[in-house]
């Protein structure tokens, strides 16, 4: 099955490596402008991350049908909006191979723009901690081979080029300005992008890292130590109370402690970046 895994991943990146130009003019900017109806009238979309994340997601959907075909593969989308993955491709000959796909847009910082605003890499709920558990998920969390995300970064077109009050017409379209550029695509098993900490306040989101060069190359806080340390820390996150200061118990939410307290090899943790080449303290 590993052999199986690294194909598909493999095949995966490298038709995520075709797909800026699909969907890019170019100068880099986004060929979709805003929506039509039947008069012919365009409204401009806004920069929105889930606005624009939902309509890449129909833009790229006929390219990734292509790719599942291509490659023995039947997609099966999420039956519900909040279920986990957005896809999960089936091999058409061996429905027991299974890989669970997640779309992941995000932007980057423009004031720093070798980090991004990051992203949420799915529950670490009871579909996670019980992994034959069907609950908000499409097939059981342990039938899938493998988990990856389809990562979409790009940079907001901010100040008054954008009007999202103003309707235009057909023949405008051209001078309708795009609300995000230099779109880049990159794929990564969730778990080499973790952070330890959560992606969404207090909700049961997984938190990603945010220094874009570590993500499109896989090192995030867990990258080194390998998946079941990833899968043992979230399933386990914030239930272990470990003592603390005056005689007090506090739950670990940091990798390094629970490391610590697995008496695992700490100098495998890699600190989240949040400058360029430097690791958090």
């Amino acid at each position: 099955m590993i052999k199986i895994k690294e194909g598909f991943a493999g095949r995966l990146a490298e038709f995520a490596s075709t797909l800026e130009e699909y969907v890019s003019t170019g100068d880099g900017q986004w060929t979709v402008r805003g929506f039509i109806d039947v008069f012919q009238n365009i409204y401009t979309i806004s920069s929105d991350t889930k606005i624009v994340s939902k309509i890449l997601e129909i833009h790229l959907f006929s390219q990734i049908l292509n790719f599942a075909k291509s490659n023995g593969y039947k997609i099966v989308l999420a039956d519900h909006q909040n279920y986990y993955p957005d896809i999960s491709f089936v091999n058409a000959k061996d429905e027991s191979i299974r890989f669970a796909v997640d779309f992941k847009t995000t932007y980057r910082n423009p004031k720093k723009p070798f980090l991004c605003n990051g992203f949420t890499l799915g529950s670490h709920g009871e579909y996670f901690i019980q992994r034959t558990s069907t609950k908000n998920i499409q097939f059981p969390y342990s039938s899938y081979a493998g988990h990856f995300c389809l990562g979409i970064l790009y940079d907001r077109v901010e100040g008054s080029t954008i009007d999202e009050t103003r309707v235009r017409r057909i023949d405008e379209l051209k001078s309708i300005a795009s609300v995000v550029r230099n779109l880049q695509f990159f794929v990564a098993e969730k778990w080499r992008i973790a952070s330890d900490k959560r992606g969404s306040g207090n909700t049961a989101n997984i938190g990603s890292i945010k220094n874009i060069d570590d993500i499109v190359n896989g090192r995030g806080m867990f990258s080194r130590l390998g998946e079941k340390w990833f899968d043992d820390y979230w399933m386990n996150y914030g239930k272990i109370n470990v003592p603390g200061k005056e005689g007090k118990t506090k739950r670990i939410t940091d990798l390094a402690e629970f490391v610590r307290y697995r008496k695992g090899d700490v100098s495998l943790v890699v600190p989240p970046r949040n400058r360029k080449g430097k690791a958090t303290p």
